[in-house]
């Protein structure tokens, strides 16, 4: 059904690859109610409603595309939806729900006319490995933050951070992990993960939980509360577009670097799925709105699982029967450290920074806009803001260069939604 042998893969690869995506990306069970409940949204049906979501979508993606993708509640759409638009502009978050569900709406219908899926085709090839590259630093700055190697400073805008237990045990991750790579042992990354949960709890950075089941909260206080009416006003396009466009290339992006990671495409040269996987990601939107939920995405933490051997939608299958057991152990779940998985993300966004080997940087017109697109990513913290620079400037560089002709018609489209989109971004 997987076509295993075909992908060059094993039940072994993508059970392992699909654990160590669900070791990088457990947080989001925490992390998303955390943020969500700011809002006053119910805290511990949060917890479930983002399980159940996941769960949802994983099964979609491993049945129908065939992918070894996470998708779930993005992070920085949530920080949109609690701090932006709710608080921001002061509404009720039944409001703020209604709002992601028409955003899924409207997406389902550019998936369903395969609009998105030209979009993506029509991206040129040096974009492709620029925001794969860009991907891979912002992956790296993630990790280097989790650990404390990274920090902020008013002066300077970002310094190295003290030295401190968790840092001196996120950067052993990473050596351990990176030598295990190097003697070529699979799973290297999970078992790097395991063992610096098992130190940490031995130095006392972790701590075991006081339980080790529990019963999943109630969805009911978030679940069918979407005000869809009341989100149908003009002050809301602003939201709703902002919510189109990160969904969009969050998306996109994520599985391109995937697709390159894994080389995952068809014999005529396009992503394996594509197609399936934006009307799939549309589905999940719609069903974020009705599970009280924000809107969803391809997780960029999928790349750490491509990269430990995962190929197919059975690692999906994997990733789903994980967050169902996460729901009940989640306790358990709570023990592993965030330096404990951040060298997975740094080691991960090192093998997608080699695709910038496909970009001719010594021509202006593929090197300014890559470049570009690669270097803004991670210094504004945004994926999005990095590839609407990207559009742009290739639009401009050809201009500048007289190949108006080259350009193709969705490009010119895409360059105008950037922006759009980076005007949003001022205003909202």
């Amino acid at each position: 059904m997987f076509k295993l042998k075909e992908n060059q893969t094993t039940v072994k690869r993508e059970f392992v690859g699909a654990l160590t995506t669900f070791l990088t990306a457990s947080y989001i069970l925490v992390v998303n109610p955390k943020i969500l409940s700011e809002c006053g949204m119910n805290f511990g049906a949060l917890v479930t409603s983002t399980g159940i979501l996941i769960i949802i979508m994983c099964l979609l993606v491993g049945l129908f595309a065939n992918m070894p993708l996470l998708i779930a509640p993005g992070m920085g759409l949530n920080a949109f939806f609690a701090y932006t638009l709710v608080i921001g502009q002061n509404i009720p978050w039944q409001i703020g729900l209604g709002v992601v569900f028409i955003s899924g709406a409207i997406f389902f219908l550019l998936s369903l006319f395969k609009i998105r899926k030209w979009i993506v085709e029509a991206i040129p090839e040096s974009m492709k490995a620029s925001i794969s590259a860009g991907l891979g630093l912002f992956l790296c700055l993630i990790g280097f933050e989790s650990i404390g190697f990274v920090a902020s400073d008013p002066a300077t805008i970002v310094k190295m951070g003290s030295y401190t237990p968790s840092l001196l045990l996120g950067l052993l991750g990473v050596l351990m992990t990176l030598y295990l790579i190097q003697k070529r042992v699979k799973g290297a990354m999970l078992i790097g993960i395991f063992i610096i949960t098992v130190v940490s709890i031995i130095f006392h950075q972790s701590q075991l939980p006081t339980s080790i089941v529990s019963i999943p909260p109630s969805i009911k206080p978030v679940i069918f509360h979407l005000d869809i009416l009341s989100a149908l006003k003009m002050t809301f396009v602003g939201a709703i577009f902002s919510f189109i466009f990160v969904i969009f290339f969050d998306t996109t992006s994520t599985t391109v670097a995937c697709a390159m990671e894994g080389n995952m495409y068809e014999k005529n040269g396009e992503i394996r799925g594509v197609g399936k996987i934006l009307i799939i990601d549309s589905i999940g939107t719609m069903l974020a709105g009705i599970f009280g939920n924000s809107p969803t995405v391809t997780f960029v933490e999928s790349t750490t699982g491509v990269s430990e051997g995962a190929r197919t939608g059975l690692s999906a299958l994997f990733l789903a029967l994980f967050f169902a057991i996460a729901l009940f152990f989640s306790p358990l779940i709570s023990i592993v450290p965030a330096f404990a998985t951040a060298p997975a993300l740094i080691i991960v966004g090192l093998l997608m920074f080699k695709h910038i080997g496909r970009i001719d940087l010594g021509n202006f017109e593929e090197g300014v806009p890559a470049f570009f697109t690669i270097f803004l990513m991670p210094i504004t913290y945004s994926i999005t803001t990095g590839i609407s620079f990207g559009f742009i400037l290739f639009v401009a560089m050809k201009l500048f260069s007289k190949k108006a002709d080259k350009i193709h018609p969705i490009m010119w489209l895409l360059a105008l939604l950037s922006v759009i989109n980076l005007i949003f971004s001022f205003l909202y």
